[in-house]
């Protein structure tokens, strides 16, 4: 079986299973679109265990500038015109989510992108979304617990699809 159709195997298996765990088994606490961002960008990001911490690192940090971006437009309000305000907000908290390139286990700035990504929808989104809630009613906590599922499944993928095409 050639790689690319033991990968394909592997990974339709193992998204039907999360999609029933996000769907089914743990509605409310995982994002089906978000743990298949987090799976693409642990095989965009090379695929090995680099990826894997990489992808969950820069993904987290990325989700937590979006949850301050916002706390900020929650706490804060100036009207500036229309979007004028949550537009500076969103350009600053971006701006500090790039810098943070500068340091090593921050540098995947397309997982970060993604991770904010993930957190803003999710909280533009989500009925009833709170950036202060201990519950997965907050962006962050769901998009983080969605990003990591998706890069342990992409690496899963990856053994799954190399035992595959042994056999």
């Amino acid at each position: 079986m050639t790689s690319l159709v033991s990968l394909s195997i592997s990974i339709g298996v193992l998204g039907a299973v999360a999609t029933w765990l996000a769907l089914g088994l743990l509605p409310g606490y995982l994002q089906i679109w978000v743990i298949f961002m987090g799976w693409a960008t642990y095989f965009a990001t090379g695929g090995n265990n680099a990826a894997l911490k990489t992808t969950i690192v820069s993904g987290i940090w990325g989700a937590i500038c979006a949850w301050v971006a916002f706390l900020i437009l929650g706490a804060i309000q100036i009207d500036l015109g229309p979007a004028v305000w949550p537009a500076i907000v969103v350009g600053v908290t971006v701006l500090i989510l790039c810098l943070g390139a500068h340091v090593e286990a921050l540098s995947n700035i397309p997982a970060s992108v993604y991770g904010y990504a993930a957190t803003a929808g999710i909280g533009l989104l989500m009925t009833g979304a709170s950036a202060t809630a201990a519950d997965f009613s907050n962006p962050l906590i769901l998009a983080v617990v969605s990003i990591v599922v998706g890069a342990i499944f992409g690496m899963l993928s990856g053994k799954l699809a190399g035992i595959l095409g042994k056999g």
